[in-house]
């Protein structure tokens, strides 16, 4: 279980990291880079940014159940 969560913690916290700079910032971010630079009228709420939302919501949950894991686990060993 030791061995499970330290992996789940480290592949959440690499796709967390991914996941936040793709999001779209003031000035652009790493999104941009990925064809999110050009403007078009449907840019204020797309599906794909609600996806995005929605999936790094889930990947922060689960990485915060990750943690709490570890943390219960080292209290009881």
């Amino acid at each position: 279980m030791d061995l499970f969560l330290d992996i789940l913690l480290v592949v959440t916290s690499l796709t967390l990291i991914l996941l936040v700079l793709l999001h779209r910032g003031k000035g652009g971010g790493l999104s941009s880079l990925f064809g999110g630079g050009v403007q078009s009228s449907l840019s204020s709420s797309t599906v794909v940014e609600k996806n995005l939302d929605r999936l790094t919501i889930f990947t922060g949950i689960v990485w915060l159940i990750a943690i709490l894991g570890i943390g219960l686990e080292i209290k009881f060993s």
